[in-house]
């Protein structure tokens, strides 16, 4: 009964973040790789990139989004890809990120503002990574500990299995 407990939020919140997804794609956003106002393939932020957003080390436990494609033009991301745009003076960049979570970090999310690094003790806490699995894009990897779990099916594959932010 457990498993196909499990096996059955798994695929509720597949079909949650396919809904979440579409909504993120209206925005638009490339499948080039190239780089666009400063922001290349590969290249980390600690929220949803702005006009004033930095690049920071993807190392960093703050890194929460990664670049995964960038073009000067408005086109669609990928299902599992958060869309975004970067201005820097007249470029813009249309962005498609992927989530860069950290195993044993906790983050917020804000639906509107997108995720955020916090502490796992902050009442802002919604969740924690217990397991980062590069190069798969499987929830049923994830352990019978974990409550919850995100996916990314595109190159990068990343299985993250998620669970209470507070033990």
């Amino acid at each position: 009964m457990k498993n196909s407990t499990v096996g059955l939020l798994a695929r509720i919140g597949l079909a949650l973040l396919a809904v979440v997804a579409m909504v993120a794609t209206m925005t638009g956003c490339s499948s080039e790789d190239g780089e666009a106002a400063g922001a290349g393939v590969g290249e980390c932020f600690a929220a949803l990139p702005g006009t004033d957003a930095s690049t920071i080390d993807c190392s960093d436990q703050k890194a929460v989004y990664k670049v995964a494609q960038s073009s000067e033009s408005e086109t669609t991301c990928a299902t599992d890809y958060t869309a975004a745009e970067r201005k820097t003076g007249d470029s813009t960049a249309y962005l498609c990120l992927v989530p860069n979570f950290h195993q044993d970090g906790c983050y917020s999310d804000t639906g509107q503002t997108g995720y955020q690094s916090v502490d796992c003790a902050a009442p802002e806490a919604s969740f924690r990574v217990l397991q980062r699995i590069d190069g798969e894009a499987d929830e049923l990897l994830c352990g019978a500990d974990a409550t919850g779990f995100r996916v990314v099916t595109d190159d990068p594959k990343v299985t993250f299995c998620t669970g209470a932010a507070k033990p």
